[in-house]
Protein backbone atom coordinates (compact mmCIF):
# COMPACT_ATOMS: atom_id res chain seq x y z
CA UNK A 1 0.00 0.00 0.00
CA UNK A 2 1.98 3.84 -0.80
CA UNK A 3 -0.92 5.02 0.73
CA UNK A 4 -1.43 7.59 -2.05
CA UNK A 5 -5.35 8.26 -3.23
CA UNK A 6 -6.23 6.00 -6.65
CA UNK A 7 -7.77 9.96 -7.58
CA UNK A 8 -4.51 11.47 -6.77
CA UNK A 9 -2.45 11.80 -9.90
CA UNK A 10 1.40 12.22 -9.01
CA UNK A 11 3.31 14.41 -11.52
CA UNK A 12 6.71 13.48 -12.50
CA UNK A 13 9.16 15.51 -11.49
CA UNK A 14 10.66 16.25 -15.08
CA UNK A 15 6.71 16.67 -16.01
CA UNK A 16 6.62 20.23 -16.51
CA UNK A 17 10.16 20.76 -17.78
CA UNK A 18 9.58 18.36 -20.58
CA UNK A 19 6.25 20.08 -21.12
CA UNK A 20 8.18 23.66 -21.49
CA UNK A 21 10.73 22.37 -23.54
CA UNK A 22 7.99 20.90 -26.02
CA UNK A 23 6.21 23.89 -26.47
CA UNK A 24 9.33 25.97 -26.95
CA UNK A 25 9.98 23.66 -29.51
CA UNK A 26 6.22 23.85 -31.21
CA UNK A 27 6.81 27.61 -31.03
CA UNK A 28 10.38 27.11 -32.66
CA UNK A 29 8.94 25.38 -35.43
CA UNK A 30 6.49 27.62 -36.01
CA UNK A 31 8.83 30.45 -36.37
CA UNK A 32 10.73 28.57 -39.13
CA UNK A 33 7.90 27.45 -40.58
CA UNK A 34 7.00 31.12 -41.31
CA UNK A 35 10.11 31.98 -41.83
CA UNK A 36 10.10 29.16 -44.63
CA UNK A 37 6.89 29.74 -46.01
CA UNK A 38 7.34 33.70 -46.50
CA UNK A 39 10.79 32.64 -48.58
CA UNK A 40 9.11 30.81 -50.73
CA UNK A 41 5.33 32.14 -50.99
CA UNK A 42 6.14 36.06 -50.00
CA UNK A 43 9.89 37.04 -50.07
CA UNK A 44 11.06 34.80 -53.41
CA UNK A 45 7.87 35.50 -55.32
CA UNK A 46 8.49 39.35 -55.35
CA UNK A 47 12.41 39.04 -55.89
CA UNK A 48 11.17 37.13 -58.90
CA UNK A 49 8.40 39.22 -59.94
CA UNK A 50 10.99 42.27 -59.92
CA UNK A 51 13.77 40.16 -61.67
CA UNK A 52 11.83 39.06 -64.39
CA UNK A 53 10.06 42.57 -64.68
CA UNK A 54 13.39 44.25 -65.11
CA UNK A 55 15.58 42.23 -67.17
CA UNK A 56 13.13 38.70 -67.70
CA UNK A 57 12.60 40.03 -71.21
CA UNK A 58 16.09 40.45 -72.18
CA UNK A 59 16.98 36.73 -70.52
CA UNK A 60 13.99 35.33 -72.66
CA UNK A 61 16.23 37.14 -75.66
CA UNK A 62 19.26 36.11 -75.09
CA UNK A 63 17.97 32.09 -74.18
CA UNK A 64 16.06 32.13 -77.09
CA UNK A 65 19.05 33.54 -79.25
CA UNK A 66 21.15 30.48 -77.80
CA UNK A 67 18.56 28.17 -79.01
CA UNK A 68 18.45 29.29 -82.29
CA UNK A 69 22.37 29.17 -82.56
CA UNK A 70 22.24 25.61 -81.33
CA UNK A 71 20.05 24.66 -83.30
CA UNK A 72 21.39 26.56 -86.67
CA UNK A 73 24.72 24.32 -85.58
CA UNK A 74 23.01 20.80 -85.67
CA UNK A 75 21.17 22.01 -88.68
CA UNK A 76 25.06 22.49 -90.72
CA UNK A 77 26.02 18.83 -89.08
CA UNK A 78 22.50 17.74 -90.77
CA UNK A 79 23.46 19.39 -93.90
CA UNK A 80 27.15 18.09 -94.31
CA UNK A 81 25.56 14.63 -93.32
CA UNK A 82 23.64 14.68 -95.98
CA UNK A 83 26.51 15.91 -98.41
CA UNK A 84 29.04 13.89 -97.16
CA UNK A 85 26.84 10.78 -97.90
CA UNK A 86 25.97 12.70 -101.24
CA UNK A 87 22.25 12.80 -100.66
CA UNK A 88 19.51 15.06 -101.79
CA UNK A 89 19.25 17.74 -98.39
CA UNK A 90 15.39 17.82 -97.86
CA UNK A 91 15.12 20.48 -95.51
CA UNK A 92 11.36 19.58 -94.16
CA UNK A 93 13.12 16.73 -93.10
CA UNK A 94 15.87 18.38 -91.60
CA UNK A 95 13.33 20.31 -89.65
CA UNK A 96 11.43 17.75 -88.76
CA UNK A 97 14.21 16.24 -86.51
CA UNK A 98 15.33 19.36 -85.37
CA UNK A 99 12.05 19.71 -83.74
CA UNK A 100 12.48 16.47 -81.97
CA UNK A 101 15.97 17.02 -80.57
CA UNK A 102 14.79 20.52 -79.35
CA UNK A 103 11.58 19.86 -77.93
CA UNK A 104 12.86 20.51 -74.30
CA UNK A 105 14.98 23.60 -75.51
CA UNK A 106 11.38 24.70 -76.69
CA UNK A 107 9.47 23.50 -73.34
CA UNK A 108 12.13 26.00 -71.15
CA UNK A 109 11.80 28.66 -73.57
CA UNK A 110 7.71 28.08 -72.64
CA UNK A 111 8.93 27.99 -69.29
CA UNK A 112 10.08 31.45 -68.92
CA UNK A 113 7.59 32.99 -70.42
CA UNK A 114 4.90 31.47 -68.18
CA UNK A 115 7.62 33.02 -65.27
CA UNK A 116 6.91 36.52 -67.10
CA UNK A 117 3.09 35.91 -67.06
CA UNK A 118 3.56 35.01 -63.31
CA UNK A 119 5.23 38.66 -63.14
CA UNK A 120 3.34 40.44 -64.81
CA UNK A 121 -0.05 39.01 -62.98
CA UNK A 122 1.37 39.42 -59.50
CA UNK A 123 2.58 43.13 -60.19
CA UNK A 124 -0.83 44.28 -60.78
CA UNK A 125 -1.92 42.38 -57.77
CA UNK A 126 -2.77 45.02 -54.95
CA UNK A 127 0.04 45.58 -52.39
CA UNK A 128 -0.27 45.21 -48.37
CA UNK A 129 0.44 47.76 -46.22
CA UNK A 130 3.15 47.20 -43.70
CA UNK A 131 0.88 46.86 -41.09
CA UNK A 132 -1.37 44.17 -43.19
CA UNK A 133 1.73 42.57 -44.03
CA UNK A 134 2.59 42.02 -40.11
CA UNK A 135 -0.75 40.88 -39.34
CA UNK A 136 -0.84 38.73 -41.91
CA UNK A 137 2.77 36.68 -40.61
CA UNK A 138 0.80 36.64 -36.84
CA UNK A 139 -2.49 35.47 -38.09
CA UNK A 140 -0.53 32.63 -40.33
CA UNK A 141 1.66 31.89 -37.60
CA UNK A 142 -0.65 31.01 -35.07
CA UNK A 143 -2.57 29.03 -37.92
CA UNK A 144 0.71 27.24 -38.20
CA UNK A 145 1.14 26.35 -34.51
CA UNK A 146 -2.97 25.27 -34.26
CA UNK A 147 -3.05 23.41 -38.06
CA UNK A 148 0.33 22.62 -39.16
CA UNK A 149 0.44 18.70 -39.65
CA UNK A 150 3.95 18.68 -38.53
CA UNK A 151 3.01 19.73 -34.95
CA UNK A 152 -0.52 17.82 -34.99
CA UNK A 153 0.29 14.51 -36.89
CA UNK A 154 -3.70 13.54 -35.68
CA UNK A 155 -5.24 16.35 -36.92
CA UNK A 156 -8.03 15.66 -38.74
CA UNK A 157 -9.54 15.17 -42.47
CA UNK A 158 -11.31 18.78 -42.04
CA UNK A 159 -8.73 20.64 -40.04
CA UNK A 160 -5.68 19.70 -42.81
CA UNK A 161 -7.90 20.91 -44.93
CA UNK A 162 -8.46 24.35 -43.66
CA UNK A 163 -4.75 24.61 -43.16
CA UNK A 164 -4.27 24.47 -46.69
CA UNK A 165 -6.97 26.80 -47.12
CA UNK A 166 -4.60 29.16 -44.85
CA UNK A 167 -1.67 28.47 -46.93
CA UNK A 168 -3.02 29.42 -49.78
CA UNK A 169 -4.34 32.70 -48.47
CA UNK A 170 -0.86 33.17 -47.67
CA UNK A 171 0.53 32.95 -50.62
CA UNK A 172 -1.89 35.22 -52.23
CA UNK A 173 -1.84 37.31 -48.87
CA UNK A 174 -5.54 37.59 -48.99
CA UNK A 175 -5.47 38.90 -45.03
CA UNK A 176 -9.46 38.82 -44.74
CA UNK A 177 -9.31 34.70 -45.42
CA UNK A 178 -6.73 34.36 -42.71
CA UNK A 179 -8.71 36.72 -40.26
CA UNK A 180 -11.69 34.21 -40.82
CA UNK A 181 -10.01 31.15 -40.18
CA UNK A 182 -8.32 32.39 -37.60
CA UNK A 183 -11.29 33.22 -35.46
CA UNK A 184 -11.90 28.73 -35.76
CA UNK A 185 -8.55 27.56 -34.54
CA UNK A 186 -8.21 25.89 -31.38
CA UNK A 187 -5.40 25.71 -28.71
CA UNK A 188 -3.64 22.75 -29.16
CA UNK A 189 -4.54 19.77 -26.77
CA UNK A 190 -1.59 19.44 -24.03
CA UNK A 191 -1.30 15.94 -22.62
CA UNK A 192 -1.82 15.27 -18.87
CA UNK A 193 1.02 14.42 -16.27
CA UNK A 194 0.18 10.72 -16.50
CA UNK A 195 3.23 8.24 -17.56
CA UNK A 196 1.41 7.82 -20.70
CA UNK A 197 1.95 12.10 -21.24
CA UNK A 198 5.39 12.54 -20.39
CA UNK A 199 6.19 9.22 -23.21
CA UNK A 200 4.29 11.00 -25.67
CA UNK A 201 6.19 14.66 -24.60
CA UNK A 202 9.66 12.46 -24.80
CA UNK A 203 8.55 11.33 -28.21
CA UNK A 204 7.26 14.80 -29.12
CA UNK A 205 10.91 16.51 -28.53
CA UNK A 206 12.65 14.12 -30.65
CA UNK A 207 10.18 14.57 -33.78
CA UNK A 208 9.77 18.31 -33.46
CA UNK A 209 13.88 18.79 -33.32
CA UNK A 210 14.45 16.82 -36.11
CA UNK A 211 11.61 18.81 -37.93
CA UNK A 212 13.24 21.42 -37.04
CA UNK A 213 16.54 20.58 -38.51
CA UNK A 214 14.72 19.94 -41.84
CA UNK A 215 13.14 23.20 -42.30
CA UNK A 216 16.18 24.87 -41.52
CA UNK A 217 18.01 23.11 -44.09
CA UNK A 218 15.24 23.89 -46.39
CA UNK A 219 15.47 28.03 -45.86
CA UNK A 220 19.08 27.51 -46.45
CA UNK A 221 18.60 25.85 -49.53
CA UNK A 222 16.23 28.16 -50.74
CA UNK A 223 18.36 31.31 -50.20
CA UNK A 224 21.11 29.15 -51.95
CA UNK A 225 18.68 29.10 -54.93
CA UNK A 226 17.39 31.57 -57.89
CA UNK A 227 15.38 34.05 -57.15
CA UNK A 228 16.90 34.57 -53.45
CA UNK A 229 20.05 34.87 -54.72
CA UNK A 230 19.34 38.01 -57.35
CA UNK A 231 17.73 39.54 -54.12
CA UNK A 232 20.87 41.90 -53.86
CA UNK A 233 20.68 42.64 -57.78
CA UNK A 234 17.02 43.86 -57.23
CA UNK A 235 17.95 45.80 -54.72
CA UNK A 236 20.35 47.61 -56.08
CA UNK A 237 19.79 50.13 -59.11
CA UNK A 238 23.44 50.04 -59.97
CA UNK A 239 23.20 46.34 -60.20
CA UNK A 240 20.52 46.23 -62.11
CA UNK A 241 21.56 48.42 -64.51
CA UNK A 242 24.89 46.48 -65.37
CA UNK A 243 22.83 43.15 -65.24
CA UNK A 244 20.98 45.01 -68.34
CA UNK A 245 23.63 46.35 -69.74
CA UNK A 246 25.53 42.54 -69.73
CA UNK A 247 22.22 41.12 -71.03
CA UNK A 248 21.97 43.69 -73.48
CA UNK A 249 25.65 42.86 -75.02
CA UNK A 250 25.37 39.23 -75.00
CA UNK A 251 22.42 39.64 -76.96
CA UNK A 252 24.14 41.59 -79.33
CA UNK A 253 27.56 39.28 -79.23
CA UNK A 254 24.35 35.98 -79.91
CA UNK A 255 22.81 38.07 -83.11
CA UNK A 256 26.37 38.27 -84.55
CA UNK A 257 26.95 34.14 -84.08
CA UNK A 258 23.13 33.78 -84.94
CA UNK A 259 24.04 35.91 -88.85
CA UNK A 260 26.75 33.66 -89.22
CA UNK A 261 25.22 30.38 -88.57
CA UNK A 262 22.39 31.21 -90.81
CA UNK A 263 25.21 32.57 -93.76
CA UNK A 264 26.99 29.80 -93.59
CA UNK A 265 23.89 27.71 -94.27
CA UNK A 266 23.18 30.08 -97.01
CA UNK A 267 26.26 29.00 -98.57
CA UNK A 268 25.96 25.20 -98.02
CA UNK A 269 22.79 25.28 -99.84
CA UNK A 270 23.74 26.80 -102.96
Amino acid sequence: MSGIPDNIIVIHPDFEKLKAEVEKLRTELSMFVLERDNLIYQECKNIEMAYMLSVGALEYKAYEIECAILRLKRKVELIQANKNRQEKIVLSKIEAILDVEFAAYKEKLDEQVNKMNEALERSKGDMLTESESCELKKLYRAIVKALHPDLHPDLSKEKLTLFYNAVGAYERGDLEELRIISTMVADPIVPDARSEGLAFLMKEKERLTKLIQNIKNRIDEIKSEFPYTMKAIVQSPEKMEARKSELEERIKSLNEILSAYSRRIEEMLR
